[in-house]
């Protein structure tokens, strides 16, 4: 039988399969380190050494730390648009749609970490350009979604706020951000879920029906 041919997987199709496998085990060790310790405070040395490889294998796949850094940023945005495309895809009034938005910052704390894109604007002014960029189009396009949330809850009577869609999905994105940075210390769930309920009532309807 032809190597090529042997498993009945071509050797060329198992060898990009693995280098892919590898590629993407990178991240996930990049991206909890940076979820955890910061951009600055995580080396080469540090994925390295959890993945039992030599350094020479991550520069294979990532040339140096800022080209892995983007490449996690890149995931991990497209990760989130995904998230959001699902919320958006269920029949759900505006704060259901609030409630699903926050599950996705409470799913990183799960796993006793940060916001990637939270954990990188504490460094911004020392990440590379392309990242910082990177970290910009998050938050804007996180605020746009939400943005629509919010213009959907005032149209059906569900949210009640002052000022525009813009102002408060601004408002939302940094009680989120902070709400998460004062639970981790305390390793305490329920202080970021009290956080989120406490945000989520105040933008709820004020009308009579609901006092």
């Amino acid at each position: 039988m032809s190597r090529a041919l042997e498993s009945g997987v071509p050797v060329g199709t198992r060898s990009g399969t693995a280098e892919r496998n590898t590629a993407e085990r990178i991240l996930d060790v990049g991206e909890r380190l940076v979820q955890s310790r910061g951009y600055n405070a995580f080396s080469y040395a540090d994925v390295a050494a959890e993945l039992d490889v030599t350094k020479a294998a991550l520069h294979y796949h990532y040339a140096g730390k800022a080209e892995l850094g983007e490449a996690l940023l890149k995931r991990y945005v497209k990760r989130f648009a995904e998230a959001l495309a699902v919320i958006d895809a269920k029949p759900a009034d505006a704060p259901s749609k609030l409630v699903s938005y926050a599950e996705l910052y409470l799913e990183v704390l799960r796993r006793q970490g940060m916001c990637l894109c939270g954990m990188l604007a504490a460094e911004i002014q020392t990440l590379p350009e392309p990242m910082r960029a990177i970290v910009i189009r998050f938050f804007t396009d996180n605020e746009t979604w939400l943005s629509r949330v919010l213009k959907q809850g005032r149209q059906e009577g569900t949210l009640h706020f002052t000022g525009s869609t813009r102002e408060t999905a601004r408002f939302v994105v940094a009680a989120l951000e902070g709400a998460m940075l004062v639970a981790r210390p305390f390793d305490d769930l329920a202080r970021f879920r009290q956080a989120v309920s406490s945000l989520i009532a105040s933008l709820r309807s004020q009308s009579p029906a609901h006092r």
